[in-house]
């Protein structure tokens, strides 16, 4: 008998899902590795450590070099006791380097780059909390096909079933001894248990489809997936101060914390001065002259004395965006306190659950067995099998349910704690 089960499962289920097996740890792997939005976040990370490189740049010299020809009408000259004297070439060369470098601008500089290299670490942070994310994705896809899985063999085992009480069914009609009403119930349940069937193999494709996004796996391939160890015991929670600390969102917002903070500090060093300093060298073609090349060495001051407010908007703005970015990291906390909550509670009752839908199962079949012996014997109708028999079916698509919600309720758990 399980043997023409097992043979009618494969024979519904499309060849091209028989494949070589794959664990849980090969999915997340894959998806770590080929997963399109953790490639584009990667993108990002790299974009952050050139971002360090342009704010370091701030701590060398600045050397700027133009040159050019001048071509005019006339010669500029001067009147001298009513003689006219020219002054310079019409047509002439010019050049020009100079070497510009600050001094000291009131830590404005080291905010800068303190921010970029904040920047690059949320940024990480933020890379590890996206691989947490997809890997819950392939979690949750990879016992979605096992449940699927296990539902289509409760759906075939029900078909058989039905095709069998048909079978009696149209044998007791066929002698007279019951009427058509049953032979069409059984038809019409037949119908349906077939229907179901082709629903969850629709299911299975698109899961399938799903998990080959997350992980890149080709399209073709529909890969066989290892079961998971049943649980013999609840999982235990680990501590939740120590979850929250080591959560890469939670050290992501922490940064962005620390960035504002260097916002704050950059836009008030926009009311204090800068020193800076000059080196240069300015050549201009001029035989009026005798000195064509000048050379100079400059150590001056600057300050902005008035900017339209456009200073006092930014702190402003600095200040606000840090009492933003607080209380942000304040609800992430509490987020995460809330999901390590709920997903340990998930975790207790789906554990519950298992025991509970497995004796559910073994009732379910006694129940069946009954029914069909009452039938065949004409002391039970037609509508108490059916019956008995959707009734076994749920208590088996219950069952399944809690054996895979624990394991995403584990991994939830895990994503919580930034485990996973």
């Amino acid at each position: 008998m399980r043997m023409l089960l097992y043979s009618m499962i494969l024979w519904l289920i499309p060849a091209n899902l028989v494949a070589a097996t794959l664990s849980l740890d090969d999915c997340l792997a894959r998806a770590r590795n080929h997963n399109p939005a953790l490639r584009v976040t990667r993108k990002d990370v790299g974009i952050a450590h050139e971002s360090i490189r342009q704010t370091d740049a701030a701590l060398f010299p600045r050397i700027d070099a133009q040159g050019g020809y001048t071509a005019q009408l006339e010669a500029q000259a001067m009147k001298v006791a009513g003689q006219v004297m020219e002054t310079q070439q019409p047509a002439y060369l010019f050049a020009s380097l100079g070497i510009n470098y600050t001094l000291y601008d009131f830590g404005r500089r080291e905010a800068r780059r303190s921010s970029s290299r904040l920047n690059l670490d949320a940024l990480t942070f933020g890379l590890r909390n996206q691989e947490q994310e997809v890997s819950l994705h392939v979690v949750e896809s990879y016992f979605g096909i096992l449940e699927t899985q296990r539902n289509i063999t409760a759906a075939a085992e029900e078909l058989q079933t039905v095709e069998e009480h048909r079978r009696v069914a149209q044998a007791l009609y066929d002698a007279g001894s019951v009427t058509r009403n049953d032979l069409l119930q059984a038809e019409v349940r037949l119908a349906n248990a077939r229907q179901q069937l082709l629903a969850r193999r629709n299911l299975l494709e698109n899961q399938y489809l799903m998990l080959g996004f997350l992980t890149g796996i080709p399209v073709a391939e529909h890969p066989q997936l290892a079961e998971p160890t049943p649980p013999v015991q609840p999982h235990t929670v680990p501590d939740r101060s120590k979850a929250i600390r080591r959560r890469p969102d939670l050290l992501a917002l922490r940064k962005v914390v620390e960035m504002s903070e260097q916002g704050v500090r950059e836009s008030q060093s926009a009311f204090y001065p800068e020193l800076f300093s000059r080196l240069s060298l300015d050549y201009l073609e001029n035989n009026k002259l005798r000195e064509q090349t000048i050379y100079g060495a400059t150590v001056g001051i600057k300050i902005n004395l008035f900017d339209g407010f456009a200073s006092t908007a930014t702190r402003s703005k600095s200040v606000a965006a840090q009492s933003r970015a607080t209380e942000q990291l304040r609800l992430a906390k509490e987020q995460a306190q809330l999901e390590i909550d709920t997903s340990a509670n998930d975790l207790q009752v789906a554990f519950e659950r298992i025991a509970v839908t497995k004796e559910s199962i073994r009732q379910g079949e006694e129940n069946l067995r009954i029914n069909q012996n009452r039938y065949k014997e004409r002391v039970g109708t037609a509508t108490e099998v059916l019956d008995a028999q959707t009734l076994l079916t749920q208590a088996r698509t219950e069952h399944y349910r809690a054996l895979y919600d624990y394991q995403r309720a584990a991994a939830r758990l895990r994503k919580a704690t930034g485990d996973l």
